[in-house]
């Protein structure tokens, strides 16, 4: 397999990838509308490629109490994601359930449209401040670029679920 520049993605490429966050949400909403017998609206998220350096202006400053579930990425593609919650949302029990179901959505979405074998390890979830949870990403693969996919979403009415996924 060839390796994609991230810089140099077009806007067709980008196009797709805004179009895999929309499956993606979609996809997690309905599971957890099921999972949780409750009708969920969602947000469209917004989907961008960002500099990792510029990751804690948008979700908030690196010393901000968020709750973290981190999944490697193994097969056809080398990565993590990191779905990143507002503190609000983890006064839920079933949040890692919802963390894993939410990011298998969205693997499954990318996998699908991709046609790549994309396999994800055990979630591990953790609550820590947002610099703290991005520094186990940045030193794993700071190596291979600065870029990562941002997706911004929320699902259920009020903000039920307020999060970030993070691919790297």
């Amino acid at each position: 397999m060839s390796d994609v520049d991230l810089e140099q993605l077009n806007d067709m490429q980008l196009d797709v990838l805004k179009e895999i966050g929309n499956i993606g949400a979609g996809n997690a909403t309905t599971a957890l509308s099921t999972m949780l017998n409750v009708k969920m609206d969602m947000s469209v998220p917004n989907v961008a490629l960002i500099q990792f350096k510029d990751i804690s202006t948008i979700i908030g400053s690196e010393d901000q109490t968020v709750v973290g579930i981190l999944l490697g990425l193994e097969g056809d593609i080398d990565g993590m994601m990191l779905f990143i919650f507002d503190t609000k949302s983890a006064q839920m029990s079933a949040l890692n359930e919802i963390g894993n179901i939410a990011s298998g959505s969205y693997l499954t979405a990318i996998s699908s449209l991709t046609k790549l074998n994309i396999i994800a390890t055990v979630p591990q979830m953790t609550i820590d401040m947002i610099g703290a949870l991005l520094s186990v990403p940045a030193s794993e693969f700071g190596k291979y670029g600065d870029k990562l996919l941002l997706i911004q979403t929320q699902f259920g009415e009020l903000d039920f679920v307020k999060g970030y996924f993070l691919l790297i």
